[in-house]
């Protein structure tokens, strides 16, 4: 018993300092760290350490071919482009702005998930906001870390947590996942769009909009950047409808996109590998060593048997509770471990799809509620930072809690109802 708590309190720990950065070190050295701490002490052996970094493998891939593709297109100024095309159709308005934004971002992130939302949208809107010459950007860049979630289980491939939840070969057909997620995305974004503009609503009716936006020239290569994107999204319809991995496909998309523009621009690859995020990589690493050090300690069979007492006792009531738990779980330790957990649990219990359902909708939306709450908010806030930007985890939480607690409730509601 001793063993199982110096695990859990050093996992605490080390997910503690991922969400408040002491001294302001990136969240990946606390989670490394937690993760050697666990294999000097040996609460893990070295085998089952690997096995909890490769088990992340399909995620690096697909991180490294989302970052490749939108340090690429920035690069490019394919954002720059963007961004004065978007402020042109604004037309003054910093409401249409805002919902237009908005709107951009549920298609990213339904066609390219929540990560690529982070990782390439939230650049383009900074440059939208520069080219508007706003005074406050951080409600239009809120959409990107709020959208990011909210939408991420419109489809299959929205979320790579959707694939961790219905894994083991029980993923629905994309016909069976729209009948039980269409409503509940729905309300979701409807609800995360009105508590954001209404927390928001003082910024935006105060800004003023420039009107005379010159559109910088496209060229070849940003073409070409934004044909990869496009190029990417069909790959990732196709590779979830087929089943397969998203990794590979994102990985080798990145790379085929990213050699022609540099071959095309006679660029040398350097600034661009330079350019990208690389500590979210070792920061993902570490989270998975910390949830194969947690299923050691027999957590996951612990929570299977909950789960499915509760479920046997009232379906509706049990997938309400769990969405709501895991919701607010996954902020305290980030809804990666807080995914992996949840879904190996739902795969244990047995439960109905619906419970199932919502545990996913727990693990993709609640966590809207702080800034370390998902991998995408966490890539948005490194993307935050490259642009000199920051908000701190208090602001966010004061934000969260008036966007995500009602969209969170309001969507477990709309589940149950499509299910009775």
């Amino acid at each position: 018993m001793a063993t199982i708590y110096v695990t859990w309190g050093i996992s605490a720990l080390a997910v503690l300092g991922v969400i408040v950065r002491p001294f302001g070190w990136p969240e990946a050295v606390w989670a490394v760290a937690g993760a050697l701490a666990l294999l000097a002490l040996g609460q893990i052996g070295p085998l089952d350490a690997w096995a909890g970094v490769a088990k992340g493998f399909d995620v690096y891939l697909f991180l490294i071919g989302m970052m490749l593709l939108s340090e690429l297109a920035r690069r490019e100024g394919l954002f720059d482009w963007l961004a004065a095309l978007a402020t042109q159709k604004a037309k003054g308005s910093p409401i249409r702005l805002f919902v237009l934004i908005y709107g951009v971002g549920i298609l990213v992130t339904a066609f390219l998930s929540n990560d690529a939302t982070a990782v390439v949208l939230t650049p383009a809107v900074y440059a939208a906001t520069k080219a508007a010459k706003l005074k406050n950007p951080m409600p239009y860049l809120l959409i990107c870390a709020f959208i990011a979630n909210a939408a991420s289980f419109v489809l299959p491939i929205s979320n790579p947590a959707n694939l961790v939840i219905f894994g083991g070969g029980t993923m629905p057909p994309l016909s069976k996942w729209l009948a039980t997620f269409a409503l509940p995305s729905l309300v979701a974004i409807i609800a995360t769009f009105a508590m954001l503009y209404w927390s928001q609503r003082r910024e935006i009716l105060t800004e003023t909009l420039e009107r005379q936006i010159d559109a910088p020239a496209l060229s070849h290569s940003a073409r070409l950047a934004g044909y990869g994107l496009l190029f990417t999204a069909i790959i990732l319809i196709v590779a979830s409808a087929m089943g397969v991995d998203l990794g590979w496909p994102t990985f080798l998309a990145g790379v085929l996109t990213t050699v022609l523009v540099l071959a095309l621009t006679r660029q040398s690859p350097v600034e661009t590998v330079k350019g990208m995020s690389w500590s979210v990589l070792p920061l993902v690493g570490g989270l998975f060593v910390l949830v194969e050090a947690l299923d050691k300690t027999g957590l996951t069979g612990m929570l299977a048997q909950e789960l499915s007492r509760q479920a046997q006792a009232n379906g509706a009531t049990a997938a309400m509770g769990a969405g709501l738990l895991v919701g607010f779980m996954s902020n305290l330790v980030n809804n990666l471990p807080a995914g992996l957990v949840a879904g190996a649990t739902v795969q244990a219990a047995h439960v109905s799809d619906t419970v199932s359902a919502a545990v996913l909708i727990g693990v993709d939306l609640g966590p809207n509620l702080s800034v370390t709450g998902s991998l995408a908010t966490i890539l948005w806030l490194s993307a935050l930072r490259r642009e000199g930007l920051s908000i701190g985890t208090f602001a966010f939480l004061k934000i969260g809690a008036v966007v995500m607690i009602p969209a969170l409730v309001l969507s477990l509601l709309a589940l149950i109802l499509t299910a009775a």
